[in-house]
């Protein structure tokens, strides 16, 4: 972005040309940025990308009737049609009393260090997919790959509104991942690893990365389908994370206020065990989605959603909490050409104290899940079903690999017996350590 450009005086521009049109309030956002990525397969350079973009939003508000337009290009020329174009399209619109521009709220400092100063070239990104895909070929029995990819994206997003808001926030992201095939025909066996992280110097190595790639592609191999049973379900890191998404639907304001989450008229309840915490942090220091304020120009806040397995808050934007009688939580999500919707940032669930060995010492026959497939989740009852694969566990440790099964069951019931494991690390923007859910139904051969 060029230093003549100054993405606040443009959205104080538009906003001017709004009320001048006949808008009453209105807000403008502006989302740029930059990204990088190349591929690499089997040794060569597959695929290099780069893509530079700005886009423009902005919501009027004429009475109780809003209208959004939007715009790719940032033509100055163009503001005055296009606000004269959003206050025709809302006054033809139905009135909705709960819809506004949120109020003017003072915005807390804070150091995020979201902004990583060095960006690395096709060069510099192509080597470190290199590290990763020559450390998954470099392993016995790894017959082929899927490659690997490493990225590089600088964006920034500004808010302005007729309130008096003006903000933004830069944030960089880096990235490596590598895929590893293992065995052949019928019987091949894939599996991937990677890293995201605001900084470069936060990423992993990405030769353990290759190599953990590789390592979980052998371990498939050969797997058996087990008899349908019902068991202890251990979760891997890396799917345990998939539990706390079908949380944060359930209580995000919108769901509640619609009817369709199966938390509906659980405020207040004990939701899961003693001791349980699911918190989202959108101001944690380098998160994956951290930001200052949310997409309403509200100050953000760390928030315990379950504290100590009781319900104690819905995610909410200002429209939801309006419908409930309630405060913004700061958890409003937008982009250009669509309204504020309620959605988490930062959400994890704190460990517990029981190492992953410890929390499977007691389980003779269970099931170790690594991968989930599908998406059967009804979020208004909480059943739960979902396709998998993994190992099971016998007498506490991990024994063969499985796949071709379905494990079931209901959020409600799965919620209550969930126990975290103390391995929990920050490595998406939803993180949650090895979990451990008794009773669950396996369905097999």
């Amino acid at each position: 972005m060029s230093a003549a450009f100054d993405p606040r005086e443009r959205l104080a521009d538009l906003l001017a040309h709004a009320r001048r049109a006949g808008a009453d309030e209105a807000d403008a956002v502006l989302f740029s940025g930059t990204s990088l990525s190349v591929s690499r397969r089997m040794g060569q350079i597959e695929h290099v990308e780069r893509s530079e973009g700005r886009d423009l939003g902005l919501r009027v508000f004429v009475g109780e009737r809003s209208a959004i337009v939007s715009a790719s290009a940032i033509d100055e020329a163009a503001f005055a049609d296009m606000a004269q174009r959003a206050v025709a399209m809302a006054r033809v619109v139905p009135a909705d009393p709960l819809s506004s521009v949120a109020p003017l709220r003072e915005i807390p400092p804070a150091d995020l260090d979201l902004d990583d100063p060095s960006e690395p070239d096709a060069q510099a990104l192509g080597e470190l997919a290199g590290i990763a895909e020559d450390a998954a070929r470099s392993m016995p029995g790894i017959t082929n790959t899927e490659g690997a990819d490493a990225g590089f994206s600088r964006s920034e997003a500004v808010l302005a509104t007729s309130r008096g808001f003006s903000g933004s926030y830069r944030r960089t992201g880096h990235s490596v991942s590598a895929t590893a095939l293992a065995g052949a025909g019928t019987g091949m066996q894939r599996d991937y690893d990677y890293s995201s992280a605001v900084y470069a110097a936060d990423l992993e190595d990405p030769a353990g990365i290759g190599r953990r790639a590789a390592e979980q592609a052998l371990a498939r191999l050969n797997p058996t389908r087990p008899k349908t049973a019902r068991m202890s379900v251990v979760y891997d890191p890396r799917v345990s994370a998939s539990l706390l998404g079908h949380l944060s639907g359930a209580v995000n304001g919108a769901s509640v206020v619609r009817g369709t989450s199966f938390l509906k008229e659980r405020m207040g309840q004990r939701i899961f065990a003693h001791g349980v915490t699911v918190r989202d942090d959108p101001r944690r220091r380098r998160g994956l989605r951290s930001r200052p304020f949310d997409g309403e120009g509200q100050p953000t806040a760390p928030l315990d959603i379950i504290a100590d397995g009781i319900l104690t808050s819905w995610i909410l934007d200002s429209r939801s909490a309006r419908q409930l009688g309630l405060t913004s939580t700061g958890h409003a999500a937008r982009g250009t050409s669509g309204p504020p919707g309620p959605s988490a940032t930062n959400l994890y669930l704190e460990p517990g104290p029981l190492s992953p060995t410890e929390l499977m010492a007691d389980i003779t026959e269970g099931l170790y899940v690594t991968e989930l497939i599908g998406s059967g989740v009804n979020g208004i009852t909480g059943d739960y079903s979902r396709g998998a694969a993994g190992f099971l566990i016998r007498n506490g440790a991990l024994a063969e690999p499985v796949a071709e099964i379905t494990i079931a069951g209901n959020l409600t019931d799965m919620f209550a017996t969930l126990t975290p494991a103390n391995d929990l690390r920050f490595r998406r923007g939803t993180d949650a350590p090895t979990i451990r859910i008794d009773g669950m139904m396996l369905a097999g051969a």
